[in-house]
């Protein structure tokens, strides 16, 4: 996923699904703030915890519905969801900046499809990069 994206060192970036936050430290590594959503509520204190401890100043964790994105910091260079949707949710096609991407798997469980949004001329293009299977929303 993070290959999918092409980071770049000046990018913002939403994730949704911070987990361990293990996908976040990556992050946190090459690009210049991280924005991390976790709807299980231990988790990202957890995760959290351990980006602190580990020295990552430019990563940010929350609780919260990913659905809804994390709109007080938005736009973002690239978002990238961790989990299935049924459908990409509206709210970070509209936290999505510019013409950069977002990367996300859609479907239900066994049927899912990594999908690359991205605008081109005004545009919001959707590409199927390859199946996968991700934890439903």
């Amino acid at each position: 996923m993070t290959e999918q994206i092409a980071p770049s060192s000046g990018d913002r970036v939403l994730e949704i699904g911070t987990g361990s936050g293990y996908q976040a430290a990556i992050l946190g590594e090459l690009v210049a703030e991280v924005y991390s959503i976790e709807i299980i509520e231990r988790s990202p204190k957890t995760a959290e915890a351990t980006l602190q401890r580990l020295g990552y100043k430019n990563v940010r964790v929350k609780v919260g519905d990913g659905y809804k994105g994390w709109p007080e910091h938005a736009p973002f260079d690239v978002i990238t969801v961790t989990c299935a949707p049924d459908h990409v949710p509206q709210p970070l096609i509209d936290q999505l900046k510019g013409r950069r991407s977002d990367v996300i798997p859609v479907g239900g469980f066994g049927d899912q499809e990594l999908y690359l949004l991205e605008r081109k001329n005004g545009q919001l293009q959707r590409r199927a990069v390859l199946p996968v299977r991700f934890v439903p929303w």
